[in-house]
């Protein structure tokens, strides 16, 4: 998990970037395929590719991003046995209780190891975790976790219950973190396990108040002082540069090229409605003159006498195309009448309008329009409400020196002043 190789290799764990929200861990394997929904991927075909490349799928269904491992990524790809600490949570905790590169840190709880990866990389090849977990299967499970990914090294896990049997090291860390169902059962023995020759931390992860509130009487009876709480929300935002907006030039002539479009399609359907009234009269004319002649020859043979019968042209198509012609006549009229109303006369609202659309079209300072940044706030933050109690355990010296000071009188009593007797 800790390469610092350019290229994928086999073995490698990779973290496959889909969505914000859909991320997984990918060990590769040759002769193994991934498949998704945004497509299928072969892990032959991924070895020898640079960390944070693009890949497309075979089938042309969309593509992912392999990105290198740490903490971070680790934290949203890992697979959940526990509910998990978040990079709120974590960046406060290893801040407040000073783990640094070299420091010895207990964490009681190990669940999915999303604090346990962060810690090992702060504390470093120089520094050491003791991880506590009172599940068998879950501690197995991390435990094989922590070895492929390269930390045995810097983690020792424990399958252990802590609350009952307490810690296996004794005077040893300098900081304690204890994420239990009651941690209040563990800070006699987390004391224990805390260094007396320097100042050390504590801090106990806690989902509710009620749980704080024994926690904070516990941490009071065994010596603790600078008991502190905090909550810690997260509300990432999203900034998006837009476009800037059309001027109104840019607009008018828009608007001028959908008149077009209009005006066209509308004469194209008159042109056509004309072409089939043309095309029904001939018909019509056609039968007319074929009825009139079949009739002209049943009255020759019938009583030698023959009437030529008046054929009359249907004028519908023509008044249809009338109707349909005039709204729009009228709807053109009377925007030439606004425009022309509008521009007419000097000192008029429409002069006005005008002086200012050519104030926006050519601006002073001669620069383009620029581009407005929007900032929005995720619906949903990954995390979950938790509250954080923080503790400190003076070393040996300092809590023996208040003993003394406070068993001494911390004042003097005031000598009084000596009475000279007067002399006559």
């Amino acid at each position: 998990m800790w390469s610092t190789a350019r290229e994928i290799a086999e073995g490698d764990l990779v973290i496959v970037w889909m969505t914000r929200d859909l991320v997984q861990p990918l060990a590769i394997s040759s002769g193994k395929e991934l498949n998704t929904r945004f497509g299928v991927y072969r892990h032959a075909e991924l070895i020898g590719v640079p960390y944070g490349s693009k890949i497309g799928s075979r089938n042309g269904k969309g593509f992912i991003h392999l990105l290198r491992p740490t903490p971070e990524l680790w934290t949203l790809a890992l697979p959940h046995r526990t509910q998990i600490l978040y990079l709120a949570d974590i960046a406060f905790i290893t801040s407040w209780l000073d783990i640094k590169p070299g420091s010895h840190v207990i964490e009681a709880g190990t669940g999915s190891g999303s604090f346990s990866h962060s810690t090992a990389r702060t504390v470093g090849p120089t520094g050491h975790l003791w991880s506590y977990e009172f599940h068998e299967a879950r501690a197995n499970k991390a435990r094989e976790e922590f070895s492929s990914h390269g930390m045995d090294e810097i983690v020792t896990l424990t399958h252990r219950n802590v609350c009952k049997e307490g810690f296996t090291v004794v005077d040893t860390v300098d900081s304690v973190f204890l994420d239990l169902p009651a941690p209040w059962d563990a800070v006699e023995h987390a004391k224990k396990a805390l260094r007396k020759d320097r100042a050390t931390r504590i801090c106990c992860f806690s989902p509710c108040m009620e749980q704080v509130q024994r926690t904070i009487i516990a941490l009071n009876d065994a010596g603790f002082t600078e008991i502190t709480m905090y909550e810690t929300l997260i509300r990432p935002h999203q900034v998006d540069v837009t476009p800037p907006l059309p001027t109104v030039s840019t607009i008018g002539n828009q608007l001028k090229e959908m008149e077009a479009r209009r005006e066209a399609k509308r004469l194209r359907q008159i042109a056509n409605s004309r072409s089939r009234g043309d095309k029904r009269k001939r018909e019509e004319t056609e039968d007319s003159a074929e009825d009139q002649s079949a009739e002209k020859r049943h009255a020759d043979e019938v009583d030698g006498s023959g009437k030529r019968v008046r054929t009359e042209v249907s004028v519908t198509q023509e008044l249809d195309a009338t109707l349909t012609e005039q709204p729009t006549t009228a709807r053109r009229a009377n925007a030439v009448t606004t425009t022309s109303d509008a521009g007419a006369g000097p000192g008029t609202d429409g002069q006005n309008l005008t002086a200012h659309v050519v104030k926006e079209e050519t601006p002073e300072s001669g620069l383009p329009p620029s581009k407005p940044s929007v900032s929005k706030a995720f619906p949903e933050v990954r995390g979950h409400t938790s509250y954080l109690t923080f503790a400190i355990l003076l070393p040996a010296s300092a809590i023996a020196e208040a003993s003394t000071n406070m068993e001494s009188p911390t004042t003097e009593p005031t000598p009084e002043a000596e009475v000279t007797p007067a002399t006559s």
